[in-house]
């Protein structure tokens, strides 16, 4: 039986976006020696997307499948105010039938997804 998911960032600086994520985003997290912090995340759900293109990502000498990282919220204006006042750059909203979404950059330059979802969530679904 599956007992969890354990999600994989790759970073140029992860020092500074681990920080990013223990202070700024406030994740739950255990030092696990050297600064290797592994952090908690909130509920997560899994969305499969077609792709025109190889998405990988080479692990364990084998081709991974590429992911994209979205945190969820809702109420994306106001967190992105409260990220703005940490200093954190969002980009602008973007709206679809989907939800409205954000980027958000990292300390290290590279940018994870945020949005509030429009549609029902499996979180809802399976907390109810």
């Amino acid at each position: 039986m599956i007992a969890g998911a354990h999600f994989l960032l790759y970073s140029k600086d992860p020092e500074a976006d681990r920080a990013f994520f223990k202070i700024v985003l406030e994740f739950p997290s255990t030092d696990l020696g050297d600064g290797w912090l592994l952090f908690a995340l909130p509920p997560a759900e899994l969305a499969v997307h077609p792709s025109d293109t190889e998405f990988v990502q080479m692990h364990a000498e084998h081709p991974m499948l590429g992911a994209v990282l979205y945190l969820m919220c809702d109420d994306l204006r106001s967190v992105i105010a409260r990220l703005k006042n940490e200093g954190v750059v969002c980009s602008s909203p973007v709206e679809a039938e989907w939800g409205i979404s954000t980027s958000l950059r990292l300390p290290s330059g590279g940018e994870i997804g945020l949005y509030q979802p429009t549609h029902p969530t499996m979180i809802e679904m399976h907390s109810t």
